[in-house]
């Protein structure tokens, strides 16, 4: 068993695995200690392990706790405080105290927002939310239309992660143990915040412009065949190299009006050796950008120090909290074991109290990111 916790103010975190959820969620709560009086919401993460208990397992903590308000996750693994635990039960805890009209929990939109807009209308005209904490069940296909649009409609910089788990066994906490949407908490504009985006990979290669596509098909980049083009930025002769190069070979699309360079990462599903076509994880159309990247964890490490030295950079002050979602190709399958990517940010930011979970796809403003960390830092 596995167990840390850390405390700053008015937010505290713990993260501990055990033999079953009670045991793990015991060393959670004996890990934050007496919390303050004034604690009203707590993020919640979970591995997978624990789905089938989750119901039972909040409604512990809101009884331990007199926390009424919750959201969270399951993940592949969980993530805080230093620490990275993952194949066992396990649970990743961050609580913390808000103005009691400063927040609205909601739970899974899964068709449109209007529902969620016509009942929320007047706390969204009085907080103007500026900031949201988002969890989404990954078998909606609805996801990304939910998620731009959730923030295009309420203003608000959105962070979070899709549900992972090794089976079907995916939810989200959102007040209660749900699945099938997007749910999560709108924090009013009185909230102080910093987050960050981390990629996992590196460009490699120039941007190049899609000149002919169908579907998720990518036949010609810069009007040549876009194999030929994989293979020179690669440094590679053949379709037959790529065998040994594929498995770390990603395309990438630079995301249009972004200050910072940011672009979306989705796998290389295929290529047709003879036509020089590439097949990849993402609906395509002409005249838009893509490049190669590769993933290594040099590449990975080299940008989350990035992130983290530009957040803080932003900081007057060491963070109060955080909360960090992490993709499921990251963590100790990208960066090493002995929680070698949580280690990273604590030796940057300190002891602060973060919780999180690994994620099959992460959210940062009003897009759905992969092979991502997401930081979000209570300020």
């Amino acid at each position: 068993m596995a167990d840390s916790g850390a405390t700053a103010e008015a937010f505290k975190a713990a993260c501990a695995g055990g033999a079953d959820w009670r045991q793990a969620a015991g060393a959670c709560l004996e890990s934050l200690g007496a919390l303050p009086a004034s604690a009203n919401l707590g993020f919640l993460y979970v591995t997978d392990d624990l789905a089938a208990e989750a119901t039972s397992l909040l409604a512990f903590l809101r009884q331990a706790t007199g926390i009424a308000h919750w959201v969270g996750s399951t993940g592949f693994g969980v993530a805080g405080n230093g620490v990275e635990l993952y194949d066992q039960p396990a649970v990743s805890l961050l609580v913390g105290s808000f103005p009691d009209s400063g927040f609205r929990v909601f739970a899974p939109v899964t068709q449109d927002l209007n529902g969620f807009l016509s009942a929320s209308d007047a706390w969204l005209a009085r907080q103007r939310p500026l900031f949201g904490v988002v969890h989404g069940d990954p078998r909606n296909p609805m996801l990304p239309d939910l998620v731009a649009g959730l923030s295009e409609q309420t203003s608000a910089f959105l962070v979070g992660g899709l549900s992972s788990a090794r089976g079907e066994d995916v939810i989200q906490v959102a007040d209660a143990v749900s699945e099938g949407g997007l749910s999560g908490v709108l924090f009013g504009e009185g909230l102080a915040v910093a987050a960050g985006l981390s990629q996992g990979c590196q460009p490699i290669g120039p941007s190049r412009r899609i000149t002919a596509a169908e579907r998720n098909i990518v036949m010609t980049l810069d009007e040549r065949p876009a194999l030929e083009a994989l293979l020179e930025d690669l440094g590679l002769e053949t379709a037959e190299d790529l065998r040994h190069a594929g498995t770390s070979s990603l395309v990438a699309f630079p995301i249009s009006g972004s200050d910072t360079g940011d672009y979306l990462v989705r796998n290389l599903m295929g290529i047709d050796p003879e036509r020089g076509w590439l097949a990849v994880g993402d609906m395509v159309e002409t005249g838009r950008g893509m490049m190669f990247c590769r993933r290594d964890r040099q590449a990975a490490e080299a940008d989350l120090k990035r992130m983290l030295a530009q957040l803080k950079g932003r900081l007057e002050g060491p963070p109060r909290g955080g909360l960090y979602f992490s993709c499921i190709a990251r963590g100790v399958n990208l960066f090493g074991p002995d929680s070698a990517e949580l280690r990273l940010i604590r030796q940057e930011l300190g002891d602060l109290p973060l919780a999180g979970f690994y994620a099959n796809g992460e959210i940062s403003n009003d897009r759905l990111y992969g092979y991502t960390g997401v930081l979000a830092l209570f300020l």
